[in-house]
């Protein structure tokens, strides 16, 4: 552990143990290691959600500020002021341009670069998309942090459901370069041991966690060192950031544990929360904890992967998700889809709640944010990419305004929107895709 002068404390600090290292939120004692600093690094990051939504029951009819909300979006109701609501935007690479069918495959791949990713099984066609909005991100946010970029998902990457060319395309949102997809991780432990851990393989996981019991057992009697050196709202703040790596790792471990009565582990753990609720919770919690102790500024999440075959039992929905986007206007049909969709903008509305709820600086981790929700689709039942759903949550630190409706040209180019949250974050772009300049902020923007 590193003390500065006046026992002020690096950002950098960490906690270590036998094989774990755990990075801290930023305390008041940290501010002098950082010359009065309190400036708060912008965070950003984009949540996907697939088989298009009902529009009529997303978009809000009227534009501007005290919007009425629509009946999906109704869980998101307390904050409302912390979010904009855009439409008009369009993602029209995704559309065949004569390539026959993929139009799930190009939505998701289209979706954070503006390039038509065209069916790679073709003789001739290269392997290759491009670098995606976070991956520019990364390469300017993740400069100082541990990880420059996080990816996550909670609907399994399968080889088995894809409508056209290779199952990359609809597997993950993140692309490194025009020839290296980043995989999305859906296992809470690898992810909390990414995060805090040094990983390995399995086998020294199990030795590790026989060994420690808990990465926060060995780290604390460095913990109680460093508590007694801070004051008492430092030594609070600690206490609730431990407490809250400590809870999650308790999830983590319960249900490891359930599984553990199920099935032998192999290398790659396979036992996750058994709900869908608690896996999203459990997954948006450890990208808190990243965001709360510098590990990433960046992440991408997968929500609901396209042609998703999951169903919905517990909301009323047992057929799979992308049956039911086809809904041909059925009205029970379009009324389970809108059902789908609530459900995924109340799993995302815990996210908001907790961001908005977690100290940051001179604010919370919600002000100093952008968090896109959205897909690559928006009438999922003729696989249209017009007018796809966009709500874009958070502050940029003071430079967007929040609590609006806003609805651009028809076909604007939803790489507009990418350039500006990339911009108003201090990763500069000319171009992105199709984009043809950074989405005009004066309706969105302080100034």
């Amino acid at each position: 552990m590193t003390y500065l002068t006046k026992k002020s404390l690096s950002r950098r600090t960490l906690l270590r143990g036998m094989g774990a290292t755990v990075a801290l939120p930023l305390l008041d004692s940290m501010v002098p290691a950082m010359r009065a600093a309190t400036k708060q690094p912008p965070r950003l990051g984009w949540v996907y959600v697939s088989n298009g939504i009902i529009q009529k029951q997303f978009i809000p009819t009227k534009t501007g500020y005290n919007f009425d909300l629509p009946p999906i979006l109704q869980p998101l109701a307390k904050y409302q002021d912390q979010i904009n609501v855009l439409s008009g935007l369009s993602q029209l690479e995704a559309n065949t341009k004569g390539d026959g069918s993929g139009d799930h495959t190009r939505a998701s791949a289209a979706w954070l670069t503006g390039v038509h990713a065209y069916d790679r099984t073709r003789p001739g066609v290269p392997t290759q998309l491009a670098v995606t909005a976070d991956q520019w991100a990364a390469r300017t946010l993740g400069q100082n942090t541990p990880l420059p970029s996080l990816e996550l998902t909670v609907d399994t990457p399968s080889q088995g459901s894809c409508d056209s060319g290779d199952c990359f395309y609809v597997n993950t949102i993140s692309w490194r370069s025009e020839t290296t997809p980043n995989m999305p991780e859906n296992h809470p432990r690898i992810v909390f041991e990414r995060l805090f851990g040094d990983g390995g393989s399995n086998a020294d996981r199990i030795a590790r966690a026989k060994a420690t019991g808990s990465i926060l057992d060995s780290v604390a009697e460095e913990a109680a060192s460093l508590a007694a050196s801070l004051g008492r709202k430092d030594k609070s703040k600690l206490g609730e950031y431990l407490d809250s790596v400590r809870e999650i790792e308790k999830r983590i471990q319960s249900a490891e544990a359930e599984g553990a009565e199920r099935i032998e582990l192999p290398e790659r753990p396979i036992d996750i929360p058994n709900t869908l609720a608690e896996h999203t919770k459990l997954m948006f919690d450890l990208q808190i904890l990243a965001f709360q102790a510098d590990i990433t500024r960046v992440f991408t999440f997968i929500l609901a992967r396209e042609l998703s075959l999951r169903p919905y039992p517990s909301i009323g929905v047992p057929e799979p998700h992308h049956s039911v986007s086809h809904h041909r206007d059925d009205p029970e049909l379009v009324a389970k889809k809108a059902r789908i969709d609530t459900y995924h903008i109340e799993l995302f509305s815990y996210l908001i709640d907790k961001m908005k709820n977690t100290p940051d600086g001179d604010g919370s981790l919600l002000d100093h944010s952008l968090i896109l929700y959205g897909g690559g689709m928006g009438n999922g039942n003729l696989h249209r990419h017009e007018d796809l759903p966009c709500i874009l949550a958070g502050k940029a630190g003071g430079k967007f305004k929040t609590g609006q409706h806003v609805a651009y040209k028809m076909d604007t180019p939803m790489t507009n929107l990418l350039l500006a949250m990339l911009d108003n974050s201090g990763v500069h772009l000319d171009k992105l895709g199709d984009s043809t300049g950074p989405l005009p902020m004066e309706p969105l923007s302080v100034g």
